[in-house]
């Protein structure tokens, strides 16, 4: 054993009587901020190209795609009539340009509560962590997407002649395998829904639409109405246009009770297709019950539940037990728990047909501040919703596909999970952190938790942004990658950010992402903060150098076990690295996420800025995790650019230090050892052992217009004498253990060594 391997064991178990100590010199405790009473934040006008990253000379820091120009996704689009543009916030209703509108959540058509289909795309074993409230399965035929049903919007609009009405879905192949209802207006008593929907609520009157057919009847007595409305389908958008004529049913100005519910279609029985008890076949829905509901998705549901981040392990087994509320990480808990009931009356909106004819702008109702749930429009898709099939399974190699990786969100459309700090936007923009879920869970693993406002609320703001990764497994890497630069990049076009106030964090896959993403992009980020995840392989720490790490592990985890951890701390330690390794004693893997006390990590996080420019930069190159077609091809990292490896294959190590700074490299402590107590979670007191290295102050030298470059495996890079502070004449002293042409940008001159 060694010797860091040693003091860990050591440190541990002397630690252990910690545990009885809630307070005292060394504990570590909540962090408090007081609350900023102000106007709402809001998204400004401040250029785009001021918010993303951005520097004097060189490559721009990250991958190409985080400055992509917005994607334009086909069920986002307005054509003919509709010309408002959509909200793209979950759960939220919205009056533009004349049009009333609703935005639903992503992949939350889970239907009803039933007995469950074993073979459900979203097993427990893929989504352990993100279980879905609803039991409903679709037909296994690839035509209906896993995803047929999945509610993207519902919009009014009244015109010369008629009230049109559009649907918009997330994936549609064939219009004939669809139906949705239209409930519109009220009643005394909540009304049977037509077609075999097996679910009420209160109307006056409904419009069903099925393929091109749309009939609208009267609520109680199913009376059809005369002459009946259009239909206008487009496959490509996704979308249905519903036309009721003024002479069959006119709202005037009045306030219109509405609501709509979408399920598949039985095209032989014309009516909604039930979900079977148990498992789907090719054509027909599984996880039905005793009561099976046609509808599988409701809207609008202006207050469906948060998850509970204290509760990670929920099962059906728990919901069936009356747990419904914690199986929430889909936003479709309240639908289930009534489509259960067969009655949907809790999700409407009176739609105000009085501020739609005078052309009311009214978007209050989308929270300023505070979590949201938010919709993408991706740049890339692979087909159309959820494909069970393109698992990632990707936390290290060699497991997975790593950078080959697509994800099970194949649709172009893709949710993600933001929160806003309470207050008036910042005038030197909001800061920036990434904070990435867990395997087998999704985007709201942290919305409302506190480790997501401990993160926000430092400083004068920062913005916490959880994108879905595109599944439950995607390790942060290829198409998943991508995701989250493309996160970065849409809330960079809505709110002025801060662009060297950007950090890094995340849970188990979330730490092994955290990792990842710092040593691939380090000139993104000022800090990391790791929790019960590693680097791994450890090869890519070098790039570390100029980003601070806070790891925090368990010693009683299943899942990254002590030993492994040790390795890291051991690179670190030999690389002269800046670190803090926090081990919680008698802890497993879900003690800290249960706990919900980040507020210290987020005290460390603090709002250090990055140094995009600095004196020494150490590069780590691996092309075997690049994804081209992703636009995240990592081979530049502050003032080097244009890397390659020498032996295909293999990683490549470079290390550049300007002596134009005319200051030394600080001189690293050595591994420190301490021990404190974390509280305030709903744990009473969490012990660690703590491990470090820090560095003393940099020593001044004299400035020399020379570099020392000292490169492994690599047989190219380019230098920006600019920011390295040199001139095209610098001296270049070179170690190389093979060829390598070190290319120094705008001065037509290549130095060649070997």
């Amino acid at each position: 054993m060694s010797k860091i391997a040693r003091m860990h064991r050591r440190l541990i178990t002397a630690v252990v009587s910690l545990a009885l100590v809630a307070t005292g010199a060394g504990t570590a405790t909540l962090a408090t901020s007081a609350t900023v009473r102000q106007a709402p934040a809001r998204a400004t006008e401040r250029p785009v190209r001021d918010s993303l990253p951005h520097v004097t000379s060189g490559h721009r820091p990250g991958p190409s795609i985080l400055y992509a120009k917005p994607a334009v996704a086909p069920q986002l689009q307005n054509k003919g009539i509709w010309k408002a543009r959509p909200t793209l916030v979950s759960g939220t209703q919205a009056y533009r340009d004349g049009e009333w509108m609703y935005q639903d959540f992503l992949y939350d058509d889970h239907g009803a509560l039933g007995t469950p289909d074993p073979n459900t795309p979203y097993s427990t074993g893929d989504f352990l962590f993100s279980p879905t409230a609803g039991t409903f399965t679709y037909p296994t035929a690839r035509k209906y997407a896993d995803n047929a049903a999945d509610l993207v919007e519902l919009r009014a609009e009244p015109l010369p002649a008629a009230t049109a009405f559009r649907v918009t879905l997330n994936s549609l192949t064939d219009p004939s395998l669809v139906g949705f209802t239209i409930a519109l207006g009220s009643s005394a008593q909540p009304q049977q829904w037509p077609a075999g929907a097996d679910v009420v609520s209160p109307a006056a009157y409904f419009v069903t639409v099925h393929g091109h057919v749309a009939t609208m009847t009267q609520a109680g007595n199913g009376k059809a109405m005369v002459p009946r409305p259009t239909v206008a389908v487009s496959v490509h958008r996704r979308q249905f246009t519903v036309e009721i004529p003024h002479r069959t049913w006119n709202p005037g100005e009045a306030t219109v009770r509405t609501e709509i519910g979408v399920g598949l279609w039985d095209q032989d029985h014309d009516a909604y297709l039930l979900p079977a008890v148990g498992s789907a076949t090719a054509t027909t829905p599984g996880g039905g019950g005793a009561a099976p509901s046609g509808i599988v998705n409701v809207g609008p549901r202006l207050s469906e539940p948060w998850p509970d981040v204290h509760q990670p392990t929920v099962t059906i087994a728990d919901t069936a037990a009356g747990g419904m509320e914690q199986s929430a990480m889909w936003r479709e808990h309240q639908q289930a728990v009534q489509l259960t009931l067969g009655d949907v009356s809790p999700f409407f909106a009176n739609v105000s047909f009085a501020k739609l004819a005078h052309h009311v702008t009214d978007t209050s109702d989308i929270p300023s501040w505070g979590p949201t749930d938010r919709i993408l429009a991706s740049h890339y898709s692979f087909g159309q919703g959820l494909d069970p099939n393109d698992v990632c399974s990707r936390i290290a190699p060699p497991v997975g596909v790593g950078a080959k990786c697509k994800g099970r969100l194949v649709g172009q459309l893709q949710p993600y999970a933001l929160y806003v700090p309470k207050g008036p936007a910042p005038r030197t923009g909001y800061g920036l952190t990434l904070l990435l879920h867990s395997l087998s869970a999704n985007y709201n693993q942290y919305s409302t938790s506190a480790n997501q406002k401990q993160l926000a609320r430092r400083g004068v703001g920062s913005i916490v942004i959880t994108p879905s990764g595109r599944g439950p497994d995607g390790g942060y890497a290829g198409i998943a990658e991508s995701d989250t630069f493309e996160v970065w990049n849409a809330v960079a076009h809505m709110y002025p950010l801060n662009p060297s106030w950007v950090d890094v964090s995340g849970y188990s896959m979330g730490g092994f992402g955290t990792y990842r993403l710092a040593e691939r992009w380090p000139d993104l980020f000022a800090r990391a903060f790791s929790v019960v995840g590693e680097a791994s392989p450890p090869s890519g720490l070098p790039s570390l150098r100029n980003v601070p790490m806070l790891a925090w592990n368990a010693t009683a985890d299943e899942l990254v076990p002590i030993d492994e951890t040790v390795q890291n701390t051991q690179q670190m330690t030999a690389d002269g690295l800046r670190y803090i390794e926090d081990v919680f004693t008698g802890s497993d893997h879900l003690t800290l996420a249960t706990n919900d006390q980040y507020g210290p990590g987020a005290i460390w996080l603090g709002t250090h800025q990055v140094d995009r420019s600095p004196a020494h930069v150490t590069y780590v190159v691996d092309p075997a995790e690049d994804n081209r077609i992703g636009r995240v091809v990592a081979d530049h990292a502050y003032w080097l650019s244009g890397l390659a490896v020498g032996k295909a294959g293999a990683i490549g190590t470079i290390d550049v230090r300007s002596l134009a700074f005319g200051v030394g490299d600080p001189k690293p402590s050595g591994m420190k050892e301490g021990a404190g107590v974390l509280t305030g979670g709903t744990k009473v007191a969490m012990p660690f052992v703590q491990f470090s290295q820090t560095w003393g102050p940099a020593p001044k030298t004299r400035k020399l217009d020379a570099l020392n470059v000292v490169a492994h495996n690599v047989s190219r890079v380019v230098i920006d004498v600019h920011r390295a502070r040199v001139d095209c004449a610098a001296l270049l002293h070179v170690r190389t253990d093979g060829p390598v042409a070190i290319v120094l940008a705008g001065c037509g001159r290549t130095v060649r060594a070997s």
